[in-house]
């Protein structure tokens, strides 16, 4: 490991959270949670509140029985911030506020700005900013937008909004200061002047300020066998190797606030000010705000900016694509259209390999490297696209040619050729300006402890063997071609197949054909059949026509035959024979019905059924027991006579019902109580439906509801 790294890890582990001290603006008490009394307080409470014996005190003792109630029923409520403005003995208003912390409660007591709230004023501010965040066309329009408002908002004399960087460098991305205090517009600043805990406690605090970087710590009385857990205090002392870094900067009062995008770090508000500077509970507060509707902004117009690229993208994707026909092996096609693949990833060439069989465009390494740079890549790449753009430091050999290939990005269609795509881009020589030299970010002093860099003063670092970054959108599109060629590949292996087995599936349609066929003729036989018995029965009808009981019972028996040869008839005519619609079914059921009863009776008679998938077998069932109502109402509801007559079909989940309904006698005088033929036949039918038969009052008349699953039960 190197001395930096190091030098990197030690500054990381700087305890920095419990630094058992606050700063000088205020004073703190660690409260018991249980009764509110004082163990251990930082700062001058005694100048401040004029309290001596403050050990085991109740907090009313210091700040009033008003400010201490508040702070109770917030205790009591477990919420934290402000609690209330509390005066000192020199008649200067402090901000109380308290949090929580194991069994403690920690009460902040810091200065206030003396003056009233700002109210209005203040949301007026957070308003003019949010409009001005909103006005700007682009990021850094935007962060030079916030540098203004963040400046306004707190009288700093310069503001900068700096980003993180994806190697935890940043750098400032807008400015807005005094010409007292010097630019660092564009410079960049090594990751080690914000260490990886700060960086958490920056997350976890969006606001954190030092009004004077040469303040004298003031440390928590009496000392604890256990240090206290400050990373929710204000008035945090911070570290002493951050202190000199801000005098090394010659900067007298520091804020930063923390920009937080989907729980990440994305940068901070950078404030300094050449001279000592309070930054006020409030304010702070109306910073925040001010921070998150940044996020926001950033994030909305990062995810616009992705969307319009991915959209393009996907545009040039389609294209290429369409590109690629089924009749020869994919890598020749690709190969034709290496000027396409290009422009896909905006890079400076590209190369399809498939074995000994190259093809090239654009800047690309020499032909001699690329067999042993594709068997590198196949091997780097099975799952995930390889991408970089600092090839020279993954591969070595890369260094002889990086000014044409210092970035690439490969996929492996196939290892065993190996089949990979890969594309290229140019090494783009950069001037990075750092504000100081990096490689001096943290030194040893004379006696071996840590200590930050004394020099700001611009350094200019020239940066080789590097290529432009590849997007986010541009790796998605590369695996998206990929999954696109995987698909073409299995759907040529596919059409193969189909091939070889279209003879077999031919004889198989062959047979299927005639099977079906065979069904159509059995049943259109079936249904002759069973027209012909009909007929049979008419005449036998006509015959006895003066014996009424023979007759009717007959004409019964010919509308049951009649009801199961119209379900062969449909089944003749329809592609399928395992379902049925139930409503064709039942309104052609009923249509022959209602003619055989007579002209009176076709217009008395409504229908109104919904569309309902049944086996076939189930439908001659509900049809059968359809003809039995129907000849039910019929024979007894009026006297003989005609009537109105309602047939209707619902569907209710995975149930219908069938209903028939009319308005005469009810449980007409003559009519069978259960005992007759008909009826004994509709029971029997319902229970092999599993289904259930209600005989309702419809007010006149008589109202009977037929439900039953529209599938059988597995157990039947």
């Amino acid at each position: 490991m190197t001395d930096t790294a190091l030098d990197l890890d030690l500054c990381a582990q700087e305890p920095i959270h419990i630094p058992e001290a606050i700063q000088p603006h205020g004073f703190v008490m660690v409260l018991d949670r249980a009764d509110l009394t004082i163990r251990r307080v930082g700062g001058d409470i005694e100048g401040l509140a004029g309290v001596e014996d403050w050990q085991g005190a109740p907090v009313s003792d210091v700040l009033g029985a008003a400010v201490a109630d508040s702070l109770r029923e917030m205790a009591a409520a477990g919420l934290t911030g402000h609690v209330a403005r509390w005066r000192s003995l020199s008649r200067l208003h402090y901000d109380v506020t308290t949090h929580g912390v194991g069994d403690f409660h920690i009460v902040e007591v810091e200065q206030s700005s003396q003056e009233a709230f700002l109210g209005v004023d203040l949301l007026g501010r957070l308003d003019r900013a949010g409009a001005a965040f909103e006005r700007a066309a682009s990021i850094k329009s935007l962060c030079e937008n916030a540098a203004r408002e963040f400046r306004r908002l707190t009288g700093f004399d310069r503001v900068m909004i700096y980003r993180f960087l994806d190697d935890e460098s940043g750098v400032v991305l807008a400015e807005d200061g005094s010409p007292e205090l010097p630019s660092y517009m564009n410079h960049h600043f090594p990751g080690a002047d914000i260490p990886r805990q700060a960086r958490a406690l920056y997350v976890r605090n969006l606001v954190r300020a030092i009004p004077d970087v040469r303040y004298e710590p003031q440390p928590l009385r009496p000392a604890a066998d256990e240090a206290l857990d400050m990373s929710d205090c204000a008035l945090r002392s911070v570290s002493p190797i951050h202190l000199q870094y801000l005098r090394n900067m010659d900067v007298g009062a520091s804020a930063s606030v923390s920009i937080v995008k989907d729980g990440e770090l994305w940068g901070l508000v950078a404030c300094h000010s050449a001279r000592p500077q309070l930054m006020t509970h409030e304010v702070r507060v109306a910073a925040a705000s001010m921070a998150r509707n940044l996020s926001r902004q950033i994030k909305s117009r990062e995810e616009a900016e992705i969307y319009r690229e991915r959209l393009r993208l996907r545009g040039l994707e389609d294209e290429l694509v369409a590109r690629l026909p089924f009749s020869e092996p994919l890598h020749r096609p690709l190969g034709r259209h290496l000027s396409r693949v290009v422009q896909l990833l905006d890079a400076d060439g590209a190369v399809v390999l498939r074995g000994d069989q190259i093809a090239s465009y654009g800047s690309c390494p020499p032909q001699e490297a690329l067999p042993d740079l594709a068997r590198w890549a196949a091997g780097r790449g099975r799952v995930e696209p390889l991408v970089t753009d600092r090839l020279p430091e993954l591969y070595p050999a890369a260094a002889d040619w990086a000014s044409g290939a210092s970035g690439m990005l490969a996929f492996t269609v196939t290892t065993e050729e190996p089949f990979v795509l890969m594309w290229f881009r140019a090494e783009q020589i950069e001037t990075v300006r750092w504000a100081g030299n990096p490689h001096e970010a943290v030194k040893h002093g004379p006696s071996g402890e840590l200590t930050p860099r004394a020099s700001f003063d611009a350094w200019a670092e020239t940066v080789r063997g590097r290529a432009r970054r590849w997007t986010a959108a541009q790796i998605e599109s590369a695996t998206r071609l990929r999954q696109s060629i995987f698909e073409l590949r299995s759907a040529r292996q596919l059409r193969r197949l189909n091939d070889t087995l279209h003879e077999t599936v031919a004889d198989k349609d062959t047979l299927l054909k005639q099977q079906d066929f065979l069904l159509r003729e059995v049943n259109h036989r079936i249904q002759n059949s069973l027209q012909l018995v009909s007929s049979f029965l008419a005449l036998q009808v006509r015959e006895h026509r003066e014996e009424v009981a023979v007759a009717a019972a007959l004409e019964e028996a010919r509308r049951r035959i009649k009801a199961v040869g119209l379900v062969h008839n449909r089944l003749y005519r329809a592609d399928q024979f395992e379902t049925l619609d139930l409503s064709r079914y039942l309104r052609e059921l009923g249509d022959e019905l209602i003619e055989s009863m007579g002209a009176d009776w076709g217009r008395q008679v409504q229908m109104t059924l919904a569309p309902v998938s049944i086996q076939t077998t189930r439908a001659v069932s509900l049809g059968l027991v359809l003809t039995e109502l129907v000849i039910n109402v019929q024979k007894y509801a009026y006297g003989g006579g005609a009537g109105p007559v309602w047939i209707s079909l619902e569907e209710d989940r995975d149930r219908l019902r069938l209903i028939v309904a009319d308005q005469g006698e009810g449980q007409a005088k003559g009519a069978p109580q259960g005992g007759g033929f008909g009826s004994r036949m509709i029971d029997s039918l319902v229970k092999q439906l599993e289904g259930r038969i209600e005989h309702l009052p419809n007010e006149p008349g008589l109202r009977i509801v037929v439900t039953a699953p529209i599938q059988p039960t597995s157990s039947s």
